[in-house]
């Protein structure tokens, strides 16, 4: 089926006519069809992407199916963040990142369902119901981003866009078997994305393989004058560095001795070995405390959160803010008690001290590292429904990606381990200094082509 392509392929195969996009959306729709009701990934389908995507064959992205997360605005196409707040709501401009896309000649085929406002990592807080994993549709596919995530895996799409505060693109990467690369912060433009936390959010690509993920960065990394904290400076082509030699590349391995993650690490410090093979040199490093990044992340994003929501109101939006879910109600509160007088010293500004704290260390590690890595889950996907009662669940979950995206640095996610009782995935998170996504392509490509815990590889 040809639904199941990659990205890097499906391009090849469509500017060679091997194939047509009439036989690649009649795939793709099928897949939809079948599953879509019962997996619920997908908020809204564009009927017109067919006849968009002909027009598109003399373009880099050739007119190929992109799944964006529904906190992306697309100009008059409902944009809801999954919630009930926006269900009506749509934009009458483009972000940039979908802007972008569609220059490159990218379809948006449709909008996906994640958590409400990006709040979980589930995908089990949306307005308009919970996504289930297509690996093993018992489990939750994670989130934030966790629609694009399950639209990968179900290959009910041949690439997706996602978008991480902490852990939001990596984590339902890691929980769906697939690629997910957080750019660093300022690298791609937020404009016209739902803030959650200004200071985090971080737009980037979930995909079939490493390449993919590099093909789709091209196309929407750069500096935008629209957005205030987007970078100047130049991205590179991440497709140059696919392929290139890891020998010499001094890894660092981090949070070894993390409570709860010592299956995710046995089986870590098994595949490592296959960089070592590869002439890379891996060791164990000393890193803070992820521990202590539940806490800074947890007051710093409520904060932003209280601030970014306090914009919805039913004047511009018709629902007014008692559509608000319990989620956003309860990080809208305690943000506003962290920021409030007598308190912000005792909290907010706390938060900020330690998570300097981190940016130093992590500093400190990469004057001897060239890249770290760690798990980017503790676990595997769990059962629908265990975020009940759990105020804390994503924070607890993406706890080994936090430390990264408080310190506004990027991370890729791929798989390293299938466990073959249940058809789930762990993920290996790889860290880089700032403005070194290449690094990542590098290592991470090297890991992917040496192994076979990729799908798609295998299929190719």
């Amino acid at each position: 089926m040809l639904n199941e392509l990659t990205l890097a392929q499906t391009i090849k195969d469509l500017k060679n006519k091997k194939i047509s996009h009439k036989e690649l959306y009649a795939d793709i729709n099928k897949a939809i069809e079948k599953d879509n009701k019962n997996l619920n990934i997908y908020l809204s389908l564009d009927e017109k992407a067919l006849e968009k995507a002909e027009k598109l064959l003399n373009t880099p992205l050739a007119g190929v199916p992109i799944a964006v997360k529904d906190n992306f605005c697309t100009y008059n196409t409902l944009t809801t963040a999954s919630s009930k707040v926006l269900e009506n709501f749509k934009p009458q401009f483009e972000s940039t990142v979908t802007k972008r896309l569609q220059n490159a000649g990218g379809v948006i085929i449709g909008k996906t369902n994640m958590d409400a406002w990006a709040h979980g990592s589930s995908t089990e807080t949306s307005d308009f119901g919970r996504t289930l994993n297509p690996r093993n549709p018992e489990h939750l596919p994670g989130g934030s981003s966790g629609g694009s995530a399950a639209a990968i895996a179900a290959d009910m799409t041949i690439g997706a866009i996602g978008s991480e505060t902490a852990g939001s693109i990596r984590q339902p990467a890691a929980w769906c078997g697939v690629v997910g690369l957080k750019p660093t912060y300022g690298r791609v433009s937020r404009y016209g994305v739902a803030s959650m936390a200004s200071s985090t959010d971080s737009p980037g690509p979930i995909t079939k393989t490493v390449e993919d993920a590099a093909i789709i960065f091209n196309a929407i990394a750069g500096h935008d004058p629209l957005d205030g904290t987007s970078s100047a400076q130049t991205p590179p082509d991440l497709t140059k560095y696919l392929g290139t030699s890891v020998k010499g590349l001094k890894i660092g391995v981090i949070y070894q001795d993390i409570k709860g993650v010592e299956f995710a690490n046995e089986k870590l410090m098994e595949q490592l070995k296959v960089f070592e093979k590869l002439g890379a040199t891996v060791e164990k490093a000393d890193a803070m405390d992820p521990h202590h990044a539940i806490g800074v992340y947890t007051v710093v994003q409520r904060a932003e959160v209280s601030s970014n929501l306090a914009r919805y109101s039913g004047v511009r939006y018709k629902n007014d803010r008692s559509f608000f879910g319990d989620e956003a109600k309860r990080r809208q509160m305690l943000g506003t008690y962290t920021l409030s007088k007598g308190y912000a010293e005792k909290y907010y500004e706390l938060a900020q001290k330690v998570r300097t704290m981190f940016i130093e260390d992590l500093k400190r590690l990469f004057k001897e590292y060239d890249v770290l890595i760690a798990p980017t889950s503790p676990v595997l996907a769990k059962k629908i429904g265990a975020t009940e009662g759990e105020a804390m669940f994503g924070e607890l979950e993406d706890m080994l990606v936090e430390a990264s995206s408080i310190a506004g640095l990027p991370g890729i996610n791929i798989p390293y381990y299938h466990d073959k009782e249940t058809n789930l995935f762990l993920g290996m998170d790889i860290i880089a200094p700032m403005w070194r996504e290449d690094l990542l392509i590098q290592a991470a490509d090297a890991f992917e082509k040496n192994t076979d815990w990729n799908t798609w590889r295998k299929k190719s």
